[in-house]
């Protein structure tokens, strides 16, 4: 079996699905740590690419031969809950001002595409939790 390799970094942020470029924040924080920018670029770029227009998390090990491998999560669920409702931002005063509203199937997407990221048993209880993030971000949920 093969020894691990060493681990000197790990770097986490967010990108533009399939749309990594070396500029900040993804040249400067992979430029520090001394490691190929356009092999990262060109992998993640190639591995997201299907994932439309949100923003992707990722996460970076680096190792300290200069290799690296990266996983990447789904994305967050305020902005495929902006999405889906179509509007640019969430409500400043959520409880007062209303700016869009999902139906319960938009909900039950989100919830499914989410559901290894959220602490939830079932498809209901991820549901749940999307339907009340929604209601934070002054987004009304369908019953």
């Amino acid at each position: 079996m093969a020894e691990p390799k060493a681990i000197k970094a790990r770097i986490k942020f967010r990108v533009m699905a399939g749309k990594a470029t070396p500029a900040p924040p993804v040249g400067s924080t992979l430029g520090q740590h001394g490691l190929n920018m356009m092999e990262f670029i060109n992998a993640f770029n190639e591995q997201t690419k299907g994932f439309g227009d949100v923003i992707v998390p990722v996460k970076i090990t680096v190792y300290v031969d200069r290799t690296f491998s990266f996983t990447t999560s789904t994305p967050p669920a305020a902005g495929l809950i902006r999405k889906a409702a179509g509007v640019e931002k969430g409500s400043g005063v959520p409880n007062k001002t209303k700016v869009a509203s999902l139906t319960k199937a938009q909900v039950n997407e989100i919830a499914e595409m989410k559901m290894q990221d959220l602490n939830a048993n079932d498809i209901v209880a991820a549901a749940k939790i999307i339907a009340g993030q929604a209601r934070s971000m002054g987004i009304t949920v369908e019953e």
